[in-house]
């Protein structure tokens, strides 16, 4: 996987719409998720603000659009330039840019289920992928429309009313 999209995922994935947890409703969590990543939390506020604009930006309906900075800093080394950030923040949102130069932004998603909305990285060779995973939400999806479509062919027909032509 590209270098970076596992820490932009985990920052997205903060909220859990499912298990309704959000490592964002308190600086003791937040300072303890970066932490476990060896990065600094940065400021709470930002760090909603910024992961609520990446989600919008992304597709999740349930995220407010905002454009938005975090200092990010170039670095030439001997392996080339490197994108480096005082926070976890600045680090998730150079990882995004990465992805953006790289042309695979668009890979990661939200998964559409109101119940689950977890962001994914879509693998697949022409970016086609809906669901975070189709063995859960996509199943069930798939599950929920076709009781849908059954219960509405199996719902009686009206017969009591006469179509037949008037003639006169």
């Amino acid at each position: 996987m590209i270098p970076g999209v596992a820490l932009v995922l985990d920052f997205l994935n903060t909220v859990d719409v499912e298990q309704d947890t959000d490592v964002l409703r308190s600086t003791a969590d937040w300072r303890a998720w970066a932490g476990e990543r060896e990065l600094r939390a940065g400021p709470l506020a930002e760090a909603v603000r910024i992961r609520d604009a990446l989600r919008a930006a992304i597709g999740d309906p349930g995220a407010t659009p905002a454009e938005v900075r975090a200092a990010v800093d170039v670095t030439l080394t001997a392996n080339g330039p490197e994108l480096k950030a005082d926070d976890v923040v600045g680090a998730a949102l150079a990882a995004a840019a990465r992805l953006a130069v790289l042309g695979d932004w668009y890979r990661v998603k939200i998964c559409p289920a109101d119940d689950c909305r977890l962001a994914f990285y879509d693998r697949s060779r022409n970016r086609s992928r809906t669901w975070c995973s189709m063995r859960i939400c996509g199943n069930r999806e798939k599950a929920r429309t076709f009781r849908e479509r059954v219960a509405i062919e199996r719902q009686p027909v009206d017969n009591s009313v006469d179509n037949s032509p008037i003639c006169g």
